[in-house]
């Protein structure tokens, strides 16, 4: 995703209130975002809609299925950069937490048939790890912008291989995986960095924006993890 336009000082250059006040707002909205996944998750299953997704999934092909998502998410990134209206910019996160909730039901589905209990080991586990990261950028203060580039070849690399198993049919294995979720990890590196030092003070919705993504990609493939070692 895109580093939000600059309107305004970057927050490391803002007084430690001014840093305080940015860092319990972009928290604050990452909780709200999770708990928000995890309600419309609820819902999903509850409601019986999940299974409405789940024919709409296998009516259509994963690639478009993808295609769409990423066109959609990119939408609603966009509506949560700083110069949007501040609604628009809760629309955004909003409508990208949907997406993920909406795209990951096939996999909940799956859990939920094979490996009861599954889920709630993966979601601890991705959040310990989540906050095990923001820990090390917090304590050590490193800049890990130099993670960027690997983080763009391997997002690139990653969408080539599922877009790759998707027409040929096959499973990317387990090692795809494990590299996933340590891209996953590098993205919480560098976004946690990259919001300490350079995000402007209006942009705690693009943050956590960013922030939720890494974290539902990381959910996604530990889960896929957990899932092969039940197996």
């Amino acid at each position: 995703m895109p580093m939000p336009t600059q309107t305004g000082l970057p927050v490391a250059e803002l007084s430690a209130d001014a840093r305080g006040s940015f860092l319990v707002r972009t928290y604050s909205h990452l909780a709200l975002a999770i708990l928000l996944f995890v309600g419309i998750e609820v819902w999903f299953f509850q409601s019986g809609f999940a299974d409405t997704i789940l024919a709409a999934f296998n009516s259509v092909h994963w690639l478009a299925v993808l295609g769409g998502f990423m066109l959609l998410s990119w939408l609603a990134t966009f509506l949560a950069q700083p110069s949007v209206p501040r609604g628009a910019q809760y629309l955004g996160l909003a409508v990208y937490v949907f997406l993920q909730a909406a795209i990951t039901v096939p996999l909940l589905a799956a859990a939920n048939q094979s490996a009861p209990g599954v889920i709630a080991s993966a979601a601890q586990a991705t959040l310990g790890g989540f906050f095990l990261l923001t820990g090390v950028v917090v304590f050590t203060r490193r800049d890990f912008s130099f993670l960027r580039t690997f983080l763009i070849w391997g997002g690139l690399l990653g969408i080539g291989v599922v877009v790759c198993a998707a027409i040929f049919q096959f499973d990317p294995g387990t090692w795809f995986s494990v590299a996933m979720v340590l891209l996953a990890g590098g993205s919480i590196l560098y976004t946690t960095s990259s919001i300490l030092r350079d995000y402007p003070e209006d942009a705690d919705l693009a943050a956590a924006i960013q922030l939720f993504a890494a974290v539902a990609l990381m959910f996604w493939y530990v889960l896929r993890l957990f899932l092969g070692s039940r197996r």
